[in-house]
């Protein structure tokens, strides 16, 4: 039998608002059956093939209508029933596909679509809710723990995944002692297979079964924002995989992706470009954003490869792309969707964050879209991250050459919004982990590692770790096996615990850290070029309080006794964290009680400190100036 004919519902038909398609197409439960409707103006013929049909073609058959959607209510079918779609194309072949725009999928390898009513959850989340749409995060600390679900931590056998609800809670549990404020998901958008981690999307509107349901997806969320986490989520439009089950050939014709290799075709993953150019295209993307701020209640996303998108010669040979009609490399389509994403989200969504990985000098990334930029809130700094970790992989003897490694960031540090990321990528593809890749002995790695951390929160820009930095994972990710928590049971990876849980905090409660992380005056360099000594010194503070952050570093192993460094005003200053406190791990190299600033020009401060830095270590001071006297002080 064919499905009844839904098309006195124009609303259905042909919806007014292109962002929110995910509420008339894919599969909807309504009163007696399932409501269909699939994007595929090139078919001859569709219909639903399903547990209830014995997934034979033609059975239920959907109409077509003018804009070259397919629709219909098959009878009687529930949710929890799997489907997919039967596509005749022109050729005359049959291919079965799966919903683009299913709400959930089944577990791999299967493939099929499973219906679902996203919207029966109660959410319990307002007031973090209401908190979010009055923020911003420019002026507010961010700091971001990068995981991803299926390798964080398994069951007790270590063999099986946690559910998204056994995850919400053993997430806060372990988070909230550690100080992050936000978590951020690499993609769980339904992909088929493992060790792509989650970057060969299939299900931009599934969040995959792996984990559990939709439901166990919205209480993961909810259960994070009751305890005052946010939650981030990887998002994937620069490229879709070639599974045939999938996006690619949808309808028989190069639907969702350009014909023309030289335009369609990612050389480096072996996967299809979107043709950001169709206007049905950009709508299913700029859908997908916005249902996983709206349905799962998302505080934002990161958008993976940018750069990939913004060029059309990205790694690519001359005469293997197509130049845009002004002869230039620049995709214009592309850089019109990513800025009416950003535009559509932020003001539907009030206080979320978009986030792009961005690796080149494109201009503006972070920056409003009215002004030509792309209009992301932040930015990941790539260059930061590069050449943060080519220093400290050196050989101390080495790096009094090399400081312009640390000190160049201050030439573009102000160009844009920016995150200092040390993610996934970092720990892959033999580059070992973070501890691993430290020179020396074993307590020359664990102090470059502190070294590594102090020198991301000490500097201007939000924060991001990836799992397993946090307590000095040695071994280098695994998607295939969780984390070595084993090594929490160590003295040593205890202190690189303890020691990131105390630069949160300190950066949480520090104005001085946060509020002028974009600003052109966030950090104020002190010393750039002490060659002698390896050491740097810079100052962060906010023009409205005459509190300073001082942030010395000694980048040799060698203690620096009796060093003195310029401050901004009388007054004393006292420790609020160092590296090589005991506690972290350290050798104990500290410096007790207050130091006094003492009147005498360095550095282009009118008074200076004298303090002792430790052995490749860190030291954060407040300087304070002294205090005003109170008004019975000043009677005769």
């Amino acid at each position: 039998m064919n499905a009844s004919d839904p098309s006195a519902n124009s609303s259905f038909n042909s919806p007014a608002d292109g962002q929110t398609l995910y509420r008339y197409w894919g599969a909807h439960p309504v009163p007696g059956g399932t409501r269909f409707a699939v994007w595929a103006p090139n078919a001859e013929a569709v219909s639903v093939i399903c547990d209830q049909n014995g997934w034979q073609h033609g059975i239920d058959s959907l109409a077509s209508s003018d804009n070259g959607v397919w629709q219909g209510v098959v009878p009687h079918l529930k949710a929890g029933s799997r489907y997919k779609y039967a596509i005749q194309t022109r050729s005359g072949n049959t291919i079965e596909k799966a919903d683009p725009i299913a709400f959930c999928s089944e577990l791999r390898p299967a493939t099929a679509s499973v219906v679902w009513h996203v919207q029966d959850f109660r959410w319990n989340d307002s007031a973090w809710m209401h908190s979010r749409s009055t923020m911003d995060w420019q002026t507010q600390p961010l700091t971001i723990y990068e995981m991803h679900p299926g390798s964080w931590r398994r069951s007790d056998d270590g063999e099986g995944f946690l559910n998204y609800r056994q995850l919400a809670h053993a997430l806060t549990e372990y988070l909230l002692p550690l100080g992050f404020t936000h978590v951020q998901l690499m993609p769980v958008t339904e992909h088929p297979l493992d060790i792509s981690w989650g970057y060969q999307t299939t299900g931009y509107f599934a969040p995959t079964s792996r984990f559990g349901t939709p439901d166990d997806f919205q209480y993961f969320v909810d259960y994070l924002h009751q305890h005052g986490l946010g939650v981030l989520m990887d998002w994937v439009p620069g490229h879709f995989p070639v599974d045939g089950h999938g996006l690619a050939g949808f309808d028989g014709t190069c639907l969702y992706e350009h014909a023309d290799p030289r335009q369609g075709f990612h050389p480096d993953w072996n996967t299809l470009i979107f043709n950001y150019g169709r206007r049905e295209v950009r709508e299913f993307l700029l859908s997908s954003a916005r249902f996983w701020c709206e349905v799962y209640h998302i505080d934002g996303i990161r958008v993976d490869a940018v750069a990939s998108m913004l060029y059309l010669d990205y790694s690519r040979k001359e005469g293997e792309w197509i130049p845009n009609e002004h002869g230039g490399r620049e995709n214009e389509q592309a850089v019109q969707f990513l800025q009416e994403m950003n535009t559509h989200l932020h003001a539907e969504f009030p206080g979320i964050l978009t986030i792009a990985e961005e690796s080149t000098a494109w201009p503006g990334v972070s920056r409003p879209c009215y002004t030509g930029g792309l209009g992301f809130t932040l930015k990941w700094d790539m260059g930061w991250m590069n050449d943060t970790l080519r220093f400290l992989q050196r050989d101390p003897i080495h790096r009094p050459y090399h400081l312009n490694d640390i000190t160049f960031r201050s030439i573009y540090a102000a160009s844009e919004s920016f995150v200092l990321a040390l993610s996934h990528d970092e720990v892959v593809h033999g580059k070992k982990s973070l501890l691993s890749r430290m020179p020396g002995d074993q307590w020359q790695q664990f102090a470059g590692l502190r070294l590594l951390l102090c020198l991301q929160y000490g500097s201007a820009g939000k924060k991001l770790n990836f799992m397993g930095t946090e307590f000095g994972q040695w071994s280098e990710w695994n998607c295939e096996s969780q984390l070595d928590w084993p090594l929490l049971e160590f003295e040593t990876h205890q202190g690189i615990s303890r020691l990131t849980a105390e630069l949160n905090r300190l950066y949480t409660e520090s104005a001085a850290l946060f509020l002028t992380d974009h600003a052109g005056n966030g950090q104020e360099w002190l010393i750039g070029d002490d060659t002698q000594n390896c050491v740097l010194a810079w100052l962060r503070r906010t023009p409205s309080h005459p509190e300073a952050i001082l942030v010395a570093v000694n980048l040799s192993p060698e203690v620096h006794y009796g060093y003195q460094i310029g401050v901004p005003h009388a007054g004393t200053c006292s420790e609020l964290l160092n590296s090589d406190d005991l506690r972290f791990g350290g050798s104990g190299v500290v410096n007790s009680g207050e130091l006094p600033a003492i009147a005498g020009p360095l550095h282009n401060q009118p008074f200076h400190v004298t303090l002792t830095l430790p052995p490749l270590g860190c030291v954060f001071l407040r300087a304070e100036p002294p205090a005003a006297p109170c008004a019975a002080d000043q009677i005769d």
